[in-house]
């Protein structure tokens, strides 16, 4: 039972990551197609549709690790508490400038356009730094409190984890353009899919060569997830030199998903390591009748959820037209 709820966590964090991943990519990209506004208008309209409905997976994760998992959760907002209020800034700072950028159509727009890009930029950077020590090992004591001073939390491993989720980011949210984007955008955002490729790899490279010697009691289940991050960038690169855009897309969206897959998998049963200390999947867990009541929630809310963002993307799957609502 404990098991099946960790996988359903599982399922909604790398949702969120696979899905609002190239939310965050479109943003840091969006001083990349000039200074005109229709086109940054159009930019920002190929995400209109899905925008709101990607963030909710993010909600119903944090929901479901608040009721299933309650001790992993306390241990691991402790321990990353400045990466957490950081990533918060970013988030609030990107949705906000995202949402009031357009409702004023003679005002000016470059202070929200700086607060998309700039908190597209920490989000992401946040985002990265927060998976990289969980996969390195949180600064924590024998007793799970947190250990040592702020500067613990940006270990160079983690860094690196940081970088490249920009790179991971950019490189999703130009595959996502390819796709949605306007005719006249499709070809920018080709460029920079390619651009971003080697910077990626060089990141997936890098962290599996340094992980390997750094990193202690991987399992099975990691070196798989590890085995799946360069099926889905080599998925991604024939996708794109193939000119089939959408394959070049999922193929990014599971490259995206697969850090948040890895620190879940990487050393299970635990699910929080660091030196001298370590929580499993059991000590975790909330009580089982907690379980019980969860289950009438949990299971028809992520059933739904998957239904609705099939239909969003079957509405919305073809690229932007002159025709097209511009949500933002």
């Amino acid at each position: 039972m404990v098991t099946f709820w960790w996988c359903l966590l599982g399922l909604l964090t790398c949702g969120y990551f696979a899905l609002a991943g190239y939310d965050y990519g479109v943003g840091m990209l969006l001083p990349a197609f000039d200074s005109d506004e229709r086109r940054r208008r159009q930019t920002l309209g190929a995400l209109g549709p899905f925008f709101l409905a990607n963030e909710v997976w993010l909600v119903a994760a944090v929901g479901l690790l608040f009721g299933a998992f309650p001790h992993l959760e306390g241990r691991v907002f402790a321990g990353a508490y400045v990466l957490v209020v950081t990533l918060l800034l970013g988030l609030v700072t990107f949705t906000a400038s995202m949402q009031l950028r357009s409702r004023r159509p003679d005002a000016r727009r470059g202070a929200w356009t700086a607060g998309i890009v700039g908190g597209a930029l920490v989000t992401a950077l946040s985002w990265g730094l927060f998976l990289g020590n969980l996969v390195l090992g949180l600064p924590l004591d024998a007793d799970g409190s947190p250990s040592g001073d702020v500067l613990a939390l940006f270990d160079p491993y983690a860094v690196l984890w940081g970088l490249g989720f920009v790179a991971l980011f950019c490189l999703q949210g130009a595959a996502f353009l390819a796709v949605r984007a306007p005719a006249e955008l499709t070809g920018r955002a080709v460029r920079l899919a390619r651009a971003f490729s080697a910077p990626v790899l060089a990141f997936l490279a890098i962290a599996t060569g340094w992980g390997f010697f750094a990193l202690d009691g991987g399992t099975v289940l990691g070196a798989g997830v590890v085995v799946l991050t360069f099926a889905a960038f080599a998925v991604f690169r024939l996708g794109l030199a193939a000119r089939r855009y959408r394959v070049a897309l999922v193929g990014s969206m599971v490259l995206s998903a697969c850090p948040a897959l890895l620190a879940g998998t990487l050393r299970f049963p635990s699910v929080l390591v660091s030196p001298g200390y370590a929580l499993t999947v059991g000590q975790a867990a909330t009580a089982s009748g907690t379980f019980t009541v969860l289950g009438w929630f949990a299971v028809p809310a992520v059933l739904l959820l998957l239904v609705v963002q099939w239909l969003t993307w079957r509405a919305h799957r073809r690229p932007l037209d002159q025709r097209s609502l511009l949500h933002f």
